[in-house]
Formats: structure tokens, sequence, C-alpha cells
């Protein structure tokens, strides 16, 4: 029996057709929303899947993956998190790795206010500084570890305005609504340099390592897109652009 020639001229896009590009729900910390945008569409290019990220607090999608929230990828903004999931049976076993370790900066949306020591915050002669919620965003807890190691909680006490995740504290801080604030590098950093303001690099030494792990939560368990993700996450492209945000690997 042979075939007409057109369905063998058909035959090929039969046969692409069946590849199935899969779309992969994740939980983003606030502070890798630019390089998650900047990933998410190399990975669409390079895969065919595609990545609908939501951003927020590390705290508050722990609270919502609980709940049952949608989401089948988690790239947190500390370790212990995704490993409290881990512990709890919350996701796919083995699928937990160290995506980024984050940098904590002061930062000023004014050129030349911040100097590369920080002894603007010792000077204390600003009226706000903003820090995401410390219970919530590791990045806010490590700026109160900050403080507490220069002997400065109890003089900026008053001072602090409050974000409910990174995001916010950049905002208070870009808007000028504080004159400083503690953010992630990453979000006034790219391509080995500041985008705008001036900032100071915070020590490592002086806060707990900032460890970003990613996670494949079980809702994700069958999605191939997750997957995916997770190996695109550990590639080469993925790396050279969180390195450009100011992250290490």
């Amino acid at each position: 029996m042979h075939l007409p020639r057109f369905s063998l001229l058909l035959l090929p896009f039969l046969i692409i057709g069946t590849v199935q590009a899969d779309e992969v729900q994740v939980a983003v910390a606030a502070n890798f929303t630019a390089p998650i945008q900047a990933i998410a569409a190399d990975f669409e290019k390079d895969t065919g899947h595609k990545l609908v990220a939501a951003y927020g607090a590390t705290g508050q999608f722990y609270t919502q993956i609980k709940n049952g929230a949608p989401f089948e990828v988690f790239l947190a903004a500390d370790d212990t998190t995704p490993a409290r999931l881990e512990s709890e049976g919350n996701t796919v076993k083995g699928s937990r790795f160290t995506y980024a370790i984050g940098t904590l900066a002061l930062w000023s949306a004014k050129d030349g206010y911040v100097d590369d020591k920080g002894q603007v915050l010792k000077d204390n002669a600003y009226r706000h500084l903003s820090i995401a919620n410390p219970k919530a965003a590791p990045y806010g807890l490590a700026a109160t570890q900050v403080l507490d190691k220069l002997g400065l909680t109890s003089q900026v006490k008053s001072k602090i305005v409050e974000g409910q995740n990174i995001t916010q504290a950049y905002q208070f801080a870009s808007t000028g609504n504080a004159e400083l604030g503690f953010v992630a590098l990453s979000q006034v950093y790219k391509d080995g340099k500041l985008s705008s303001g001036s900032a100071w690099i915070v020590p490592a030494e002086l806060h707990d390592p900032i460890k970003q792990d990613a996670v494949i939560l079980d809702k994700g368990r069958d999605n191939p897109a997750a997957m995916a993700l997770v190996d695109y996450l550990k590639g080469p492209k993925a790396a050279a652009i969180i390195q450009a945000y100011g992250y290490q690997r």
C-alpha cells in the first residue's frame, strides 16, 4: 500500500506537531525578578516551554504553597524554606539545589549619597531606612543582622520603613520615601556595575549567607517543563545571567 504523495509531504509536520511544549508555574523570590525575566526569554526560546512567574516574599510563598497554591517550582530567597517544604513532603525529593547566593547592598537613589564603606549608615543624618520584612524576606533578615553587627539597631529603630518584600523595600528607596534602603544588589546592578544611584556592597561576613535554593514542588512532579527549568537553571546560559546581576554561584 502506497501513501498518496500529499500524505508523505505532511508526515514531517505531523511528527513535529507531536513535540509538546508545556507551561510551568513558578514562585520566584522578589529579589530574583529581573534575572528570571531574562532567563525566561532564553528558556522559552531554547526549550519551547513557557515560564509563568509570580513574585513575592519567600515566607508568604511558603504559606501559599502549604495552602495549595498551584506553583510547580519554587525559587526561594533562602535555603531553609525549600528544605522545610522538602521535610514536610511537599517537594520532589532530590530536586533541591542552590541556584544563586545573594548579595545585600545599602543603596540610595541619589548619586554619591552612599560611600563605599557604608559610613553614611553610621553618620545617622538620614530620616528613613527601608528594609524588607525580616520575618518573611531573607534579605530583610540579613539587613537586621548587619545592623546588629554594627551596633546600630537601637540607633536606627525609629527610622526603619519596612516593606512586605524586597521589591517594596527597593521602591521606598527608589522613590525617595527613604533616603537609604537595604536591597538585593541584583535590583540595582547589571553587567558588573550599578544601574543607578550609589551603593555600599555589604561584606558577606556581616550577615548569614543568603543561599537561594530552588526546588520542584509536588504539583510539578509530572510536568516536563518543571524538570526542564531546573536543568536550565544549572546550565551556562542561566549562570551567565545570574552572575551579571551580582549573584554568586
